[in-house]
């Protein structure tokens, strides 16, 4: 999981590194490059590749694709760390969310915790010159999307093959992002290659070595080791970018944490 942890921590460095090329083209050869090897390994399973509730597949894929958009987005105009401490929220809208769409139950002390989150990420935007209103808007939107994102595969994943939940999700975001890429294109050159291949490869290891900790581990130990993510964004930060930040954009970030951290021991 710290390996996992590590490589999705690259991937973000990766696309904060290519400013020049848009999110949404970065997030298209990204995209390709997931398609093709989901696809690959779907046929070499002999799983049928559309599953049977293609309804909620599809769904899961059209925000999916929004939420990568503004994350991608936001990881190019917002400080690292803030992108990734923002971002998340992604699991309080999933048990938020999870009240309306799969009849989970929430317990009254996990909105305290909620809002503990919440006024953290009021005064990381509040307090960083760097962070605007419409900046903050879109990392809450990716937020939400990703929310709505878990919720789904969680009320498909009896019925359809992970590989199928994972094959929708490029299926639908190459149209999408190829359509906008059309307007905004910015030819790559020289190593912008070799950082967009990056970006396709670390995304796929990353997710293997998450896979495999989830398979062979303590669930509660390992998902609490996801948010070292924190840590590895501000050492790139501020090695790589020389990002830094005060102590009151540290403690929205320990807020944010700190309510996220506290609503899953609540769950226990």
């Amino acid at each position: 999981m710290l390996l996992a942890g590590l490589l999705f921590s690259l991937m973000n460095v990766s696309v904060k590194l290519i400013p020049h090329i848009p999110a949404i083209e970065i997030i298209l050869f990204r995209s390709v490059f997931s398609l093709g090897l989901t696809f690959f390994l779907l046929k070499r399973a002999k799983v049928p590749l559309f599953g049977t509730n293609k309804k909620l597949l599809a769904l899961r894929g059209v925000v999916g694709a929004v939420g990568l958009i503004a994350f991608f987005y936001n990881l190019q105009a917002i400080p690292l760390a803030s992108a990734v401490t923002i971002n998340y929220l992604a699991p309080i809208f999933t048990t938020i969310l999870g009240v309306f769409i799969v009849k989970e139950k929430v317990r009254a002390m996990q909105f305290v915790y909620f809002g503990i989150s919440f006024i953290g990420v009021v005064i990381i935007q509040g307090f960083d010159p760097r962070i605007s209103f419409m900046d903050l808007s879109v990392g809450l939107v990716a937020a939400l999307a990703m929310g709505v994102a878990y919720n789904v595969i969680r009320k498909i994943s009896n019925t359809e093959h992970p590989l199928v939940i994972m094959f929708y999700f490029p299926f639908i975001t190459v149209p999408i992002a190829s359509i906008i890429s059309f307007f905004v294109w910015v030819q790559p050159k020289g190593w912008d290659w070799l950082i967009l291949l990056a970006v396709g490869l670390l995304t796929q290891f990353a997710q293997y070595f998450m896979t495999l900790a989830y398979q062979n581990a303590n669930l509660s130990k390992i998902s609490s080791l996801t948010y070292l993510s924190i840590v590895y964004a501000l050492g790139f930060g501020f090695f790589v970018f020389d990002e830094t930040f005060t102590l009151v954009s540290f403690s929205g970030m320990f807020l944010v944490l700190a309510g996220v951290l506290l609503n899953v021991t609540s769950k226990k």
